[in-house]
């Protein structure tokens, strides 16, 4: 047979009741890091995940302002109806800014800005 010990019940204090603790929350957009600065960088790489179709307009615009946008479309890879829009969508926009669009992975993909395109060849190293 097992003994469970228990903790003795302890009624609170009077000076216990105005104590109220509180969590203190950092938004994290409005932080900034050490070397975050972009400095003179001409172009960025902005990371980016869609998970609907809308979310492209947001994605677009980086590339629209001349960065380098890196898409992950796990959250869609399963749904072909919305995998098939959102490809040919990416197609147009890199054709309206004369940019470039190509998967880099399995659900990965890259959109430039005009002046950037993307080598198709991977570079394989030396067995």
């Amino acid at each position: 047979m097992t003994i469970i010990k228990r903790k003795a019940f302890t009624p609170k204090s009077d000076k216990d009741e105005g104590v109220v603790e509180t969590e203190s929350y950092i938004d994290l957009s409005e932080m900034t890091f050490e070397g975050e600065e972009t400095g003179d960088a001409q172009m960025l790489v902005k990371v980016g995940e869609i998970y609907r179709y809308e979310d492209l307009s947001n994605l677009t615009s980086f590339a629209y302002n001349g960065n380098l946008v890196l898409i992950d479309i796990t959250s869609i890879a399963n749904d072909d109806l919305t995998l098939k829009r959102v490809t040919a969508e990416l197609r147009n926009a890199a054709r309206d800014m004369s940019g470039d669009v190509a998967g880099v992975g399995k659900n990965l993909l890259m959109l430039t800005p005009a002046g950037v395109r993307i080598d198709r060849n991977k570079i394989r190293g030396a067995f």
